[in-house]
């Protein structure tokens, strides 16, 4: 049984098409908190009827604009805030996440003894990692150090002060949207902790290549935009990633293919050759500072070379989508696991 609902939290969760997911996400809130709400983003599932029935606090959002997960939380905080104006804390949660019964009381204790804290996260693991080896590509990006970071997820427990004083989400941020926030809630004097202790378990529910280029390409967009937003600032915040994603999957096989006439083919080699080597060293570093087995250190060196081509992808969308003054809306790889 779960301990007693911790009287300083309230608990907003989002979700668009969760289906199972998102049942069991509820059924982990249950008696962890007295005010829970729920955020849906134009579900046809049944996801707001749903959680309605479980005693939740529902706020459907309207279609008129873009759905969001930064204008879920938004929306989200404006509902806690009218139902416990006083709240001190409260705990973002996906709606494919399932919470762990004892974060609260961990998380609230580690705000209370550090007032320079303003968000505190834990470990994150996948529910399947073994379904898919999208799943355990997942599951090993989880796997954080505790300590001082930069930016803490969209999983997070946070001071109401701290997210007033970084004025929320930019609702118009369709990816990376926790990384552009905690940069502003680093700028207020905050800082973001990651704990030692369990938060949640994600379920990825990614089987298809399909799904995983539709992530890595939405990655890339996040990159550009956010690096749009913050990339002239102190800390250039993307614009390495960006600049990398552009060399790898643009500049350098470009070169390949314009010399490859005059180097009898050799130059293409040669582009095999350092992204194998990209690989090598990857993997390598993996299994020595990680201590990952072979089989994961190879998952994640491979997929990390590969991604920098949907990524690029993704960039070059953002910037279209910027150069045409069009909305910039989701960008989904995975529909409702009712349907999966």
């Amino acid at each position: 049984m779960p301990a007693a609902p911790p009287p300083s939290a309230a608990i907003v969760a989002i979700g668009r098409n969760e289906g199972e997911r998102l049942k069991s996400c509820l059924g982990t809130l249950a008696g962890q908190a007295s005010t829970i709400v729920y955020v849906d983003s134009g579900s046809s599932d049944g996801s707001a009827a749903y959680a309605a029935a479980q005693g939740c606090h529902v706020v459907e959002l309207s279609p008129d604009r873009p759905f969001t997960a930064a204008r879920a939380r938004n929306a989200g905080y404006a509902a806690v805030l009218s139902l416990v104006p006083n709240v001190p804390y409260i705990q973002f949660l996906d709606g494919d996440c399932d919470l762990d019964p004892a974060w609260l009381g961990k998380g609230i204790a580690a705000l209370e003894a550090r007032p320079d804290v303003a968000i505190v996260c834990g470990r994150v693991h996948e529910i399947h990692p073994d379904a898919s080896v999208y799943n355990r590509l997942c599951d090993l990006e989880w796997q954080t150090t505790p300590g001082e970071i930069r930016s803490s997820g969209g999983r997070f427990l946070i001071r109401r002060q701290a997210f007033v004083e970084a004025g929320g989400f930019r609702a118009d941020v369709i990816a990376a949207e926790d990384d552009e926030f905690c940069i502003r809630v680093r700028a207020a004097g905050w800082k973001i902790l990651s704990l030692d202790a369990e938060m949640a378990r994600h379920d990825a529910a990614i089987t298809r290549f399909s799904q995983w280029w539709g992530r890595a390409r939405r990655t890339g967009h996040a990159y550009a935009q956010v690096a749009d937003i913050h990339g002239r600032g102190p800390e250039r915040y993307f614009v390495r990633d960006c600049r990398r994603v552009w060399f790898w999957a643009f500049w350098l096989p470009l070169a390949a293919l314009m010399l490859a006439p005059f180097t009898y083919g050799l130059s293409l080699l040669a582009l095999i050759a350092l992204n194998a080597l990209q690989f090598l060293r990857m993997f390598q570093r993996d299994q020595r500072q990680r201590g990952w087995s072979p089989r994961h250190a190879a998952i994640y060196a491979f997929f990390t070379v590969l991604t920098k081509f949907p990524a690029l992808i993704g960039i070059l969308s953002y910037h279209l989508r910027k150069r045409r003054g069009s909305q910039f809306t989701i960008i989904e790889y995975k529909g409702s696991s009712l349907a999966e």
